[in-house]
């Protein structure tokens, strides 16, 4: 079982997401099973197959949700340094071929969000960009080719 690094903040997310799927998706999902199986002949009662689906992909999703937290590990957020890039930091970099300025959180795999700029730490960016100090260049194999950053702000 891989470790799951995040913030105490991710790890609450994550448990109040198992409790809603546990405790008022779960139900509902039965209810509609229950509902569908008294409408009678269930080997042309596309309502239950539905509801059975629909079951299957909440067990699965919640059977995925407790192996992240059970192989969660809380990051200290008070050691985290902003010298280098890190998980935990916020990093602005610039695209040296086109200019263009991005500014990026560095989270755990399941913190990440690009809406709300928080990078997987698991993607060719991050990882391109982790050790790396202000003005330091970061080449980075992505499907598109090479991509060159430089880093011009790091901070928490």
């Amino acid at each position: 079982m891989a470790v799951t690094y995040m913030t105490e903040d991710g790890y609450k997310k994550l448990k109040e997401e198992l409790n809603d799927l546990e405790r008022v998706q779960r139900p509902a999902i039965s209810k509609q099973i229950a509902e569908a199986r008294d409408k009678g002949d269930l080997s042309e009662n596309a309502e239950y197959d539905a509801a059975k689906e629909a079951q299957g992909l909440l067990e699965m999703k919640i059977a995925q949700l407790k192996e992240t937290l059970a192989s969660a590990r809380m990051i200290d957020e008070s050691k985290i340094k902003t010298h280098e890039v890190q998980i935990l930091n916020r990093v602005k970099i610039k695209n040296i071929k086109t200019g263009q300025v991005m500014s990026y959180m560095i989270v755990s795999e399941s913190e990440a969000n690009l809406k709300e700029g928080k990078l997987s730490v698991t993607t060719p960016i991050a990882r391109g960009l982790l050790g790396k100090k202000v003005g330091e260049k970061a080449n980075v194999q992505v499907p598109s080719g090479l991509m060159e950053f430089e880093i011009v702000e790091i901070s928490l």
